[in-house]
């Protein structure tokens, strides 16, 4: 009775194959094996307040319901202003997450890296691509003295991470990786998403040049500044006493 149960149910499985094939249902996974999406980043404007504009295109083959994530990891020689955030992601269309509090005020030397985490609210198959556009700001840097003006900071390409109900993380996902990061901004539940990998293999991180102060000349300026600051007190002081208030 067991052997002629199991011979029934091992060739009804492939029956059972056919039928779906036939009606035409797919893995809930399906559109992972064929998606290739397009990512590009770019730094726009000069100097300490810069602009890093990211743009991504999933593919029309992309479901609906499939959400986007963004996970930049930020250097300590940038930050991130959490108030002028919260303004713009209700003007275009997202909202981050922060992974620590950011000082504003602290230079470079005596911060430490963090990450946020940006969801797009137009996702899935699109005419346009998402496009977001975040604001960081330069901290200044300890002063050279070995002669340098500028300072290189390297800025590495954000991770591009997809959710949707219908596809769970326990399947085959290769080459793509599952990773557990919130589901949303308010940061109340974590969700399953999956890592697709880069793909621009052969991008590199980006990179912008902060001014720094030259320290060699640190002494004379400080000497400069307290011998004006002294002249003036003593004008000031003289003029005072020449013509006292009546």
């Amino acid at each position: 009775m067991y052997y002629l149960r199991f011979y029934l149910f091992f060739c009804s499985a492939p029956c059972v194959y056919l039928l779906k094939e036939g009606n035409g249902e797919q893995e809930p996974c399906f559109f992972l094996k064929g998606l290739q999406p397009s990512l590009y980043v770019e730094l726009s404007h000069k100097g300490f307040h810069r602009d890093v504009v990211t743009t991504v295109e999933l593919g029309s083959d992309t479901p609906a319901d499939v959400r986007a994530l963004l996970v930049y990891r930020w250097p300590r020689d940038v930050y991130v202003d959490p108030y002028q955030v919260a303004s713009l992601s209700h003007q275009r269309g997202w909202q981050m997450l922060f992974n620590t509090a950011i000082d504003l005020e602290k230079p470079a030397h005596r911060t430490s890296e963090f990450s946020t985490y940006v969801y797009p609210s137009h996702v899935g198959p699109t005419p346009e691509p998402l496009k977001v556009t975040i604001p960081i700001h330069g901290r200044y840097h300890k002063p050279s003295f070995d002669g340098k003006t500028f300072t290189p900071v390297h800025i590495e390409l954000p991770e591009l991470l997809l959710w949707t109900k219908k596809c769970t993380p326990f399947q085959r996902l290769e080459p793509h990786t599952v990773l557990d990061a919130p589901c949303t901004a308010s940061n109340t539940s974590i969700c399953s998403w999956v890592k697709i990998q880069h793909p621009n293999k052969n991008s590199v991180p980006m990179s912008l040049h902060l001014p720094v102060g030259d320290g060699s000349t640190v002494r004379l300026i400080c000497t400069g500044t307290l011998v004006v600051t002294l002249i003036c007190c003593v004008v000031l002081c003289h003029s005072m006493l020449k013509h006292p208030l009546r």
